[in-house]
């Protein structure tokens, strides 16, 4: 992954401002779409970032491109269907989002760089495309692991039979102090940022195929 400068870190702002918009709206999205009025009625069914900002998350986010925002509140109850079935849609909707707007980044970064290649602004806008393409991948693959309160521990529940209730239940109740681990060891250099690095390549790669019967690459 590209080493961050100062102004990388400022780049950073606006992209996680968008991460986290989109992320957050993709919840309470599929939750309303599910039938849950919760979001709507909370206001959180909004591309307004500041609406879903988490202080320690955002700033997580900010100096490791891994965070995350405030949760949006749902009733399962109120879900068409399935209501486990329903958290796990809701559930991978943010990193699904995430991960897709880190390819849509992609793809602007590219075009501008070809069109706008020799403008002074081209070293500052190619910064800010940097880091929305790296925060929200960083947000999809972070958010997917399966600890509590990430989204992946509610795909985990989904996943797992019920038989695994009590474990996942004892999962849950130290999820917060199993995150703090997380956070503050190598974890996130070691296992999450390589994989990152992979989808990177393979999100530019795969953005530059599409493009090249356009753009004559």
């Amino acid at each position: 992954m590209p080493g961050l400068d100062l102004t990388m870190y400022i780049a950073n702002v606006p992209a996680l401002l968008i991460g986290f918009a989109f992320h957050e709206f993709a919840h309470a999205y599929v939750a309303d779409r599910l039938g849950d009025p919760t979001p709507r009625s909370q206001g959180r069914l909004s591309l307004n970032p500041f609406v879903h900002l988490d202080i320690f998350g955002t700033l997580m986010a900010v100096l490791f491109q891994f965070g995350w925002a405030k949760p949006v509140m749902t009733n399962p109850h109120y879900f068409k269907g399935s209501p486990v079935r329903g958290s796990m849609l809701v559930a991978v909707a943010g990193p699904l989002m995430n991960l897709f707007i880190a390819f849509i980044g992609m793809l602007v970064w590219i075009l501008t760089l070809h069109w706008f290649g020799t403008s002074s602004w081209m070293p500052i806008l190619s910064k800010i495309m940097m880091a929305i393409v790296l925060m929200n991948l960083g947000l999809g693959v972070f958010n997917l692991l399966p600890i509590p309160p990430l989204d992946g521990f509610s795909i985990l529940g989904w996943l797992l039979p019920a038989r695994f209730g009590n474990f996942l239940h004892t999962l849950e109740t130290y999820g917060m102090l199993i995150l703090a681990a997380v956070l503050f060891t190598d974890i996130l250099g070691s296992v999450l940022s390589p994989l990152v690095r992979m989808l990177y390549s393979l999100y530019q790669k795969g953005a530059i195929a599409l493009l090249s019967p356009f753009l004559g690459f």
